[in-house]
């Protein structure tokens, strides 16, 4: 019988998210009496695959010692770096024992759990170094030239051209990798000083091949405070559908 390889979840969750306009890490903000942090962190380890999150946090974090979270047995906390690749590879290097990282936005709650499952299939593809969750570009994009002042009053930006949305993704998270293969890739690319946006650009940086799982467009991330209502909604509705099964 086929043993399945161990997964953990890393979930980087050492930024302030200054674009919420909050006066909290927007981690923190709460939907449904509960922090988007803890509906993230629950809802992954209720995937029967993942037993485990490691969590990198702010070192001046003062509120995650106040949530049910921080006594979990099944989760790890490590120190948040300056940029997300330096979090996501300090939580990599307490990963000792498994070989597959799943890491996730601590902002993303509404994550389907079929999506994970989909994503985790990449597993067993041996052509690959690994998957993400993506969604295809569907409206039409514009390459804005660089802002410029207007009458001395207003900065605005001009349209250059219209790119091409053909083979366009927007890329989601979670994204899978081999806890080495990404370890090593994140290391060489920092070390290169290679601006790295996700995991998938420091695999693809190494000249990994990364595959794209289409995602339920409700995987949304919580950035603007207008998010916060849709994401409130689509969590209710999730638990809906959870308590009529």
């Amino acid at each position: 019988m086929k043993v399945a390889p161990a997964v953990v979840a890393v979930i980087p969750a050492a930024g302030i998210g200054s674009r919420m306009q909050a006066d909290i890490p927007k981690q923190y903000l709460t939907l449904h009496n509960k922090t988007i942090l803890e509906h993230t962190v629950d809802h992954i380890l209720a995937h029967p695959a993942i037993q485990h999150v490691i969590l990198a946090l702010n070192p001046d974090d003062d509120m995650f010692p106040t949530l049910a979270l921080a006594s979990n047995p099944n989760v790890t906390v490590v120190t948040g770096g300056n940029e997300r690749a330096d979090s996501v590879l300090n939580a990599l290097r307490e990963a000792h024992g498994f070989e597959w990282a799943l890491v996730h936005d601590a902002a993303r709650p509404c994550v389907q759990h079929q999506d994970i499952t989909k994503l985790l299939s990449v597993i067993d593809n041996e052509k690959v170094s690994g998957g993400i969750l993506a969604t295809p570009v569907r409206d039409t994009m514009k390459r804005a030239n660089p802002p410029s002042s207007i009458n001395k009053v207003s900065t605005t930006s001009t349209v250059s051209h219209t790119e091409s949305r053909e083979n366009l993704w927007h890329a989601l998270t979670p994204q899978l990798f081999p806890v080495k293969l990404l370890t090593e890739a994140l290391e060489r690319s920092l070390a290169e000083g290679v601006a790295i946006t996700d995991e998938a650009s420091a695999i693809e940086w190494a000249k990994g091949k990364v595959t794209l799982i289409d995602s339920d467009p409700i995987n949304i991330k919580i950035t603007h405070p207008a998010d916060l209502p849709l994401a409130g909604f689509y969590l209710q509705q999730r638990n809906k559908a959870s308590s009529c099964e």
